[in-house]
């Protein structure tokens, strides 16, 4: 039983890309959010439940890295503050938020593929001893950053145990509503009081995710419509198409912040796949939005990363605050790469646009297999940045291929504001119909190696079976 229930409201999308259709049942009004429908659903709990208990690989992979990780141990104590502080301020303890946030999904994560009530108790008392003591988000232009990346993981953590007898839901959706929506939602309004394109995508990025899952957990149309809208038209850099600018005659969405640095591009990509995984969850296909735009950005920064050329147009874009200090920077070329760099963000977006849609994808698959199996909070250094991804997506998002792409399209009652109802776009995410989308090297790069039980191994050495063509 819920302690709390939360209001009907309900959110739907279009069917766009690879001549995906939304099914009739989406399109009715005034459903209710799914639950859980955040980034994993009821289905997806009970396949790696199930594969897990099967010994099936790669899932058991995954889950041997979530049982190995420190903050998914059952009895992990929470240590909730008052105000939390990020880039400044007395003390600056954003750090216990997120080990906490982490140490909730994990446990949480844990409890459904194993049903160990003790795993289900840690998470719920680590989320309502935050719930019960958070009151505010300080510091400096970082309190965004604090504000979306952990309101977003906070929501997560929560949606997996919102149907727990001792779970205060009524208390998270405060928490949520009060103390991290209200600076996500401020950010993409006012943007700290700085021109629109001061601040990078991955900013902007933050914040959507954060609005988006506010939105779906406490079951609030309009927030959730706010979110979406911001994705596809927003001013700032992290919209879709200022974040991938260009589109080049071979298939790849140029990712704009790779003019920057790999780890914040890395970063980008993450979070815009994690705003598109949750959308799906209810309905609302942002994956396929403007002929599949993200996969094509996608694809850019996993070519890129694993050390492959790619082209880059000079971007210039204005800085300084409204009202004072202005100026601009230009970033003329693609910044360095590093192989070896990698974070938890490949297995979801590869399994959506490969298994989900039916599309090849040789860069993305390569960059899941290389990554796999992917760990969380924790496995990836110990500042924040190893945090801002929630993870373990060998686990929770290998999938067997969909024999129908139309029926892989979840079917949530309801309709956000600004998603049109049914409908096709493109059949085909690149120029070259049926081809892989940057139309060069092998047609399906079986990286997909984790799938027959071949994982990444010490060293980094990955054994990869080649299907046509050249690699």
């Amino acid at each position: 039983m819920l302690k709390a229930a939360g209001a009907a409201a309900g959110a739907v999308g279009i069917g766009a890309g690879v001549g995906t259709a939304v099914p009739a049942a989406a399109a009715a009004a005034d459903g209710p959010f799914a639950h859980p429908g955040l980034l994993h659903t009821r289905t997806d709990l009970d396949r790696m439940a199930a594969k897990v208990k099967a010994g099936a690989r790669p899932y058991t992979a995954g889950f041997a890295k979530l049982t190995a990780n420190r903050h998914a141990q059952r009895g992990w104590q929470a240590n909730p503050q008052a105000t939390v502080y990020r880039g400044s301020g007395t003390p600056e303890n954003y750090r216990i938020l997120y080990n906490d946030i982490h140490a909730a999904y994990q446990n949480a994560l844990r409890y459904h593929v194993t049903g160990e009530e003790a795993h289900a108790d840690t998470a719920v008392a680590i989320l309502n001893a935050w719930s019960g003591k958070l009151t505010a988000l300080e510091g400096s232009a970082d309190r965004f950053l604090a504000a979306g990346l952990y309101g977003y993981q906070f929501a997560n953590a929560a949606e997996l145990m919102r149907d727990h007898g001792d779970f205060e839901l009524g208390r998270a959706r405060k928490l949520l509503l009060d103390v991290f929506h209200p600076l996500s939602d401020d950010f993409l309004t006012r943007h700290n009081g700085a021109v629109v394109t001061n601040y990078w995508p991955n900013w902007d990025l933050t914040a959507i995710a954060c609005v988006l899952a506010t939105g779906i957990f406490c079951d609030e149309r309009a927030v959730v419509d706010r979110a979406v809208e911001y994705f596809k038209h927003g001013d700032g850099m992290g919209s879709v198409k200022h974040a991938i600018p260009v589109v080049h005659e071979d298939g790849l969405g140029e990712w704009v912040e790779a003019g920057r640095d790999q780890g914040h591009a890395l970063l980008g990509v993450g979070l815009m796949g994690t705003v598109c995984e949750m959308a799906w969850n209810q309905g609302i296909d942002l994956y396929g939005y403007d002929d599949s735009r993200f996969l094509k950005g996608a694809q850019y920064v996993a070519r890129w990363s694993l050390g492959g050329d790619v082209p880059y147009t000079a971007n210039t874009r204005k800085k300084g605050a409204i009202g004072g200090w202005s100026g601009s920077e230009t970033a003329s070329d693609v910044a360095a790469a590093d192989p070896a760099m990698t974070r938890p963000i490949w297995a979801m977006i590869a399994n959506h646009y490969t298994k989900r849609r039916g599309l090849s994808a040789s860069y993305l698959t390569r960059a899941a297999a290389k990554a796999a199996p992917e760990g969380g909070g924790g496995d990836y250094g110990p500042n924040s940045g190893g945090y801002d991804q929630l993870g373990y997506g060998t686990l929770a998002f290998t999938r067997d291929k969909a024999a129908d792409p139309a029926a892989a399209m979840p079917s949530p009652s309801g309709r956000a504001g600004g998603v049109r109802p049914q409908g096709t776009v493109s059949a085909s995410a690149s120029p070259a119909a049926g081809r892989d989308l940057a139309a060069t090297g092998s047609e399906e790069v079986v990286g997909w190696a984790a799938a027959a039980g071949v994982t990444a191994v010490a060293g980094g050495l990955l054994l990869l079976r080649r299907r046509g063509g050249t690699q």
